[in-house]
């Protein structure tokens, strides 16, 4: 096992250490939830190591992943990569997921120790509560693994701000805190938003974690209505009938990366940590990264942002998860 983390840096992640971006691996694996079911890939190791070297080599050193994501199989990918790094200069945060937990009286812990066998550490620096699913039942359970060390710090996914704040009262009763939270928000999604959800975080200095900023691939520029996702995987299933309405926003954001000199999904990334949040951008290839790095650096303009913003908002889509309650 590597290093354990000390006592006093079990409550809260050195969150000044984070890059503005993280890197997501849902994608990464194969099997029940994994790559080739949602997104059409059939990656391997071999296939992935030049985009993780990619990323740590430019300061990205931030990885998302979950015991869900293949089960299993996305976080043995990422750990045959992290187990050859020095464990300081690696940030991993993975999930525990309710739906498919054991009964045990200790599933939450049970999750976690998997999750760090397959990493081979003693410690995570961020674990999430996947989906809130019963936050009464679940949150408690991450209590026993913050005393003993093993998670650094406490982020909660799909929770809406009832169900965060719950989750932050329980775990202050321990002495430990909420400090992050990871909800979908894009351009066409933009629920956590609207339900005040950011701007709690803003005020109570929690970190939002924006998936799926890229909508799996649809605001990336590659996909419209003559492009289509692959067929045979669910985010064709989701987006395909809906790229066509979606033309207006897809002409505007190629018209602004057109000024700038840069990317649609440079913009979209942007765009994202303007609004105040921490996008988890999916990386399968070299490019992906380097879009992820240059978009740190771009710096729209307000009118920019103004326009982004009222386009998006005219775009009759619906991109929730099956997995998603409505966050208002």
């Amino acid at each position: 096992m590597q290093q354990k983390t000390s006592k006093k840096n079990s409550v809260m992640a050195n969150k000044e250490n984070y890059p503005k971006i993280a890197l997501g691996t849902w994608s990464w694996g194969t099997g029940t939830a994994g790559g080739d079911q949602v997104f059409g890939n059939n990656l391997s190791a071999e296939d992935l190591k030049p985009v993780f070297d990619a990323a740590m080599n430019n300061g990205l050193n931030l990885w998302d992943t979950a015991t869900v994501y293949g089960m299993g199989a996305s976080e043995d990918i990422l750990a045959s990569f992290t187990k050859q790094c020095p464990r300081e200069q690696v940030l991993i945060s993975t999930k525990f997921t309710p739906q498919i937990a054991s009964d045990s009286p200790n599933a939450v812990e049970e999750m976690l120790d998997a999750s760090l066998k397959r990493f081979d550490t003693d410690y995570v620096d961020i674990y999430w509560i996947h989906n809130p699913a019963d936050v009464e039942r679940w949150t408690p359970g991450l209590i026993p693994a913050l005393k003993k060390g093993k998670i650094k710090s406490v982020g909660v996914s799909n929770h809406n701000l009832a169900e965060l704040k719950r989750a932050e009262e329980i775990l202050s009763a321990e002495g430990f805190h909420v400090s992050a939270v990871q909800n979908h928000y894009s351009l066409i999604y933009r629920s956590s938003e609207d339900a005040g959800i950011i701007d709690y975080c803003r005020e109570h200095g929690m970190d939002f974690f924006a998936y799926m900023t890229l909508e799996q691939g649809a605001l990336s520029g590659k996909y419209d209505a003559e492009h289509l996702m692959p067929q045979n995987s669910s985010r064709g299933e989701t987006y395909n009938a809906q790229l066509v309405r979606m033309g207006e926003l897809l002409t505007a954001l190629r018209g602004i990366a057109q000024m700038h000199g840069t990317t649609v999904p440079q913009v979209v990334i942007a765009w994202a940590i303007a609004k105040h949040t921490l996008p988890i951008i999916g990386v399968t290839k070299p490019h992906h990264v380097e879009d992820a790095v240059k978009a740190i650096s771009l710096h729209l303009a307000d009118n920019e942002i103004v326009m982004l913003d009222e386009v998006s908002r005219k775009m009759d889509v619906d991109t929730k998860g099956s997995w998603e309650h409505p966050m208002c």
